[in-house]
């Protein structure tokens, strides 16, 4: 559970801005809450705000993705540069097409493991081939934003995650790939046995390369989401029991699987202004906000004032980062 700490009283001009966000060694960022709570305008907002410093590459992993309305641009599964954004790039990955490219890849080291490991015809290794792995899509989404990252061309990755389920098992894949590379393994290991048994000798293949390939593709994914000082997850939730509910049980779940959550912006907050709705509605959110206070005090919280307007278009995005980033008045965030 999050640790509760006492919490020195703050104003909330010192609390409209998030922080560290441009340190250099920050690579990876990600936004991720309940569904409709702002994920992907924050996400965009910072895309914008720091591609004024960095080459930024702005990622969608929601199979209902976004950020193209968001950007008021068609982004589409091939990295493609955002209009009046200079060293901004954005891309909406395609889980299922990740998939059938890496199968493609790797079509005939999985398919040796199933020949020599197991008792299956050619059509059983076909039908076997071919099978939608629950979870693999996610872990294919995953390994799209790390072969990204390895191939440099980029200083910042920020991610629009799914809803908190899909971002969950993105976040879990390392075990989840862990687990699939252990079962393969487990049925080259039997071949080895065998081919040692009767022959007295083995020499490892293509095969045996692609399963320590993957193995270590498993260990950096899990070292990256590990590493504070260049991988971060900043929650968002707005100021309601059910997403609060929902916010504790994914900054809870990410800390037992070691990625430790810093940061939590609070979305739809209703500004104090002279009007008895205004004040109705503030004094309503006030408890939820003192919850979120209470529950999260040992992070540091971002607040977000509920505007007129959408925040769509990179004029609006580009008001809402200054606000995201460095307290500047706030437009509304929508998904």
């Amino acid at each position: 559970r999050p640790v509760l700490q006492k919490r020195s009283p703050r104003s909330e001009t010192q609390e409209m801005s998030l922080i560290g966000l441009k340190e250099s060694a920050l690579k990876l960022i990600l936004f991720g809450g309940k569904g409709g709570v702002g994920k992907t305008t924050c996400a965009a907002g910072a895309g914008v705000f720091l591609a004024g410093d960095f080459k930024t590459l702005l990622l969608s992993t929601d199979p209902a993705h976004s950020i193209s309305d968001s950007l008021g641009q068609q982004i589409g599964d091939a990295i493609t540069e955002v209009k009046d954004v200079k060293n901004l790039s954005a891309l909406e990955i395609n889980a299922e097409k990740a998939l059938s490219e890496f199968k493609i890849e790797y079509e005939e080291e999985i398919k040796k493991i199933l020949d020599t490991s197991t008792n299956l015809d050619q059509d059983d290794i076909e039908s076997v081939f071919s099978l939608s792995i629950p979870g693999l899509d996610e872990v294919m989404g995953f390994k799209t934003i790390m072969d990204l990252m390895d191939e440099g061309n980029f200083e910042k990755y920020i991610v629009d995650t799914a809803p908190t389920g899909h971002a969950l098992r993105l976040l879990t894949m390392p075990q989840l790939l862990d687990d699939w590379v252990k079962m393969l393994a487990k049925l080259r290991w039997k071949y080895r046995y065998m081919i040692k048994t009767f022959s007295g000798q083995y020499a490892p293949d293509e095969a045996d390369d692609f399963l320590l390939n993957m193995k270590k593709t498993v260990k950096k994914i899990e070292g990256l989401l590990k590493d504070q000082n260049r991988c971060e997850f900043i929650a968002v939730t707005i100021p309601e029991d059910m997403a609060i509910q929902e916010t504790s049980r994914l900054i809870h779940s990410l800390g037992e699987y070691g990625v430790q959550v810093k940061q939590l912006v609070i979305n739809n907050v209703i500004e104090p202004r002279d009007c008895d709705f205004c004040r109705e509605r503030r004094k309503e959110q006030e408890k939820y906000i003192s919850q979120i206070r209470k529950n999260f005090a040992n992070l540091k919280t971002t607040l977000s004032f509920l505007r007129p307007r959408e925040v769509k278009g990179i004029n609006a995005l580009s008001a809402f980062a200054l606000q995201l980033a460095q307290g500047n008045p706030v437009s509304r965030m929508v998904v």
